[in-house]
Formats: C-alpha cells, structure tokens, sequence
C-alpha cells in the first residue's frame, strides 16, 4: 500500500492498539527491545485541530532543501503526536541526550555528504545509550550485531568491544548505510535494511517491486511486507527528526549537556582504568564514560592502546603511567 505524501490526506497505515503506548516507552529507556507495535490512531491531543498538519507544513517547507527526503503521513504524525505528548519527558531525556553525539555524528555525516538528519537513526536504535544491548543482542548506540560490526571494521574481543564505543561504533555505522543507500537508492530502504536486514529488504523488493530500486516511494510501496518493527522504523525516524529540529515549537525542554570530548595518551597493555582516575582525582565512571569499548576496564594487555583521558588531563596522565612502581593488573587478576 503506497503512501500520500499531501499533508492533509495520509495513507491508510497499521494502527494498532494501546499497549504500544507503554511499549514504545519501553524501547526507548529500558533495554531498548524492539518493539513489534505501532502507535494508536492520532487523536486531537495538542490543542487546536490543525495543529498538528500546520507546524507540519511549515517545517516542510524549511526542509525542503535537506538531502534526507522529509515525507509527512498519518503515521508519521500518529509517531509525533505519541513522542510528543504521553511520552514527553521521556523524548526530552533522549534529545538531552543527543547533545552528547550530536556535533560528532553530523560532522561525520557531513564530511561523508550523507543526510545529517540519519542521526536520529540512532535515537531510534538505542536513545544515544552506548551501552544498550537488546535481546537478540545488538548492541550499543548503532545496534550492531557481531558479524556486521566485524563486517564494518569493529574490534570485538576478550578486552575491547567496539560496538560501545561512540565514535568508531558511528563510522561503521554510517559506512554501512553509505552501502545500504548505493544498493537501493533509496535513504528510506536504506533505513529499513539497516533495521532488518539487506537480504530480507532486498527479498520483499524482488517479490512484490520486481527488484526495482532508486525510489523512496518503495519504503511505502512494500511497508505492508516488511516487519511490523520495520514498518514502523521510518515513520518514527521521520517523527523524531520533525520534532527534534523543531523542539522549542512543540514544548520540548532540552537540557544542555557537554559533549563527548576527550584527549587521549597511548598507555601500556594491563592499565586499570580506576587507577589511572584515582591519580586524576575524578571518579572511575568518568574514565569508564570516555573508554566504554574497554569492556574489562583495563587496556588490553600485550599492546599499546589509545586511552582516552579528560580534556587537558593528558600530560598528568603520562606522567602517572611513566612512575616505575606504576600498578597494573590483567582482567583476570
């Protein structure tokens, strides 16, 4: 079933009922599983009928010129309506949240010329946790699954699990859709594939297009195929990037946070990240916040490793590490 894209008349999408509601929440703070719902038919909750379809319009407008194709729908708006309001503290957690990886993830977008708005993909993945892991076992902020992580370069061993770590988890990423979207042509089929799967995608296109590609009316062409999660990934990325870049206008309080920053010092194998806090004077979650690939919290043994430190703590961290009696201990000490 094809989409409309007019604002006024959307397509005749999955409503489902009112468990989604709590569902959703779910995903988006507690372990981030995947959900199979959508949300319930969009009811008048904001004040004013036309509201919704107004702001709708008028964002369109400021974003005709984005690269990613910004389509508005009833599921789409049912999405906003949902994050907006039942869900609204919880959307304004994960958009304060954004704050830590937004500059680095859009500047690494940019610099690949990819849509900078394919950074609230990982809002929908994982609501920026580094550490989130759902129950088939994707993990971190990407979401990726060991053999595609290992696909896309990511070190995964008894020491260091790249999945978490922010900023090499988030080239991979972006590698893999740049293969997504050179397959398909499409930044919606892209999404899609990344959420389940190129050969799935790439099966229901042969199937029901004749394994057309390079048209984002596709995504609606087939959504009706596709997993009830996947169904739903791209009305969802739709609305938390309608709502995130409009925030103020809808009532969100986004609370300012420092971004991910860091120096970082090549340190021995065997360091124990709480030492090297405990001689910064700063607590052990602060180191473990900046390395959270060193899954033992130590550095690998038998390597020089790039240990990230504090803004300005490198020299001090040096001269720690350079002390003769300096102790290290292996994971398994």
């Amino acid at each position: 079933m094809s989409a409309n894209k007019s604002l006024n008349r959307g397509p005749n999408t999955h409503w489902i009922g009112a468990t989604a509601f709590c569902g959703l929440l779910t995903f988006l703070l507690i372990g981030w599983e995947h959900t199979q719902n959508a949300p319930p038919g969009t009811q008048a909750l904001w004040t004013g009928e036309d509201v919704v379809p107004s702001a709708l319009a008028e964002m369109e407008m400021e974003l005709r010129n984005v690269h990613f194709p910004m389509e508005v729908n009833e599921a789409v708006e049912s999405w906003m309506v949902h994050f907006a309001t039942d869900r609204k503290s919880v959307f304004e957690e994960v958009l304060s949240r954004a704050g830590l990886y937004s500059d680095m993830i859009q500047t690494k977008l940019r610099e690949r010329g990819m849509p900078e708005e394919l950074l609230y993909l990982a809002m929908i993945e994982s609501g920026f946790h580094v550490d989130a892991r759902s129950r088939v076992m994707a993990t971190g902020m990407w979401q990726f699954m060991g053999p595609t992580a290992r696909q896309y370069g990511l070190r995964i061993d008894a020491y260091v699990d790249e999945r978490y770590d922010p900023i090499r988890a988030t080239d991979a990423a972006l590698e893999y859709l740049s293969v997504l979207y050179e397959q398909y042509g499409s930044w919606y089929l892209a999404a899609a594939a990344y959420n389940a799967g190129p050969t799935r995608v790439s099966g229901i296109l042969r199937r029901y297009t004749d394994g057309r590609r390079g048209d984002e009316s596709l995504y609606w062409e087939v959504v009706d195929h596709l997993p009830a999660e996947t169904a739903q990934y791209v009305p969802k990325l739709l609305a938390a990037t309608y709502l995130a870049r409009s925030a103020e206008r809808y009532g969100l309080k986004v609370t300012k946070v420092e971004a991910y920053a860091y120096d970082f010092v090549w340190s021995p194998g065997g360091v124990d990240l709480g030492q090297v806090a405990e001689a910064l004077g700063i607590s052990a979650g602060s180191m473990y916040d900046l390395n959270p690939q060193l899954i033992r919290r130590v550095t690998p043994p038998g390597e020089i490793y790039p240990l990230r430190v504090p803004v300005g703590a490198a020299s001090q961290v040096v001269a720690a590490l350079a002390v003769p009696n300096r102790r290290s201990r292996l994971a398994d000490d």
